[in-house]
């Protein structure tokens, strides 16, 4: 299993799919199953019997969790989609975007 390199607020780019090449920002990552759910990407609709957070039941639209490789953090200089490296500076590992060089 590979390490999840993106992260909690990172702004990505979706490589796959039906939201391909919209940009959003990572609400959650589930490193046990490879998935981040990305805001305002990937909506389903859901059918919900009537409860006491919702009463009146019916159809409520929300973000299912994609696949990380299908995501691709934006490079901070060129906005374009980059891959994840990382580099030593002094004792603390930095992530850095592998098109420019710059940290993220």
């Amino acid at each position: 299993m590979a390490k999840i390199k993106v992260k909690k607020g990172d702004k990505v780019i979706i490589l796959a799919g039906k939201d391909n090449g919209r940009q959003g920002e990572i609400l959650v990552v589930n490193p046990d199953k490879n998935k981040v759910i990305v805001a305002g990407i990937n909506i389903v609709k859901k059918h919900t019997k009537p409860n006491a957070k919702n009463p009146q039941g019916g159809i409520i639209e929300k973000e299912a969790p994609i696949h990380v490789s299908n995501v691709a953090l934006i490079d901070p200089t060129s906005k374009k989609p980059t891959r994840i490296g990382f580099k030593i500076e002094g004792d603390k590992k930095v992530r850095i975007a592998k098109k420019s060089g710059k940290p993220v």
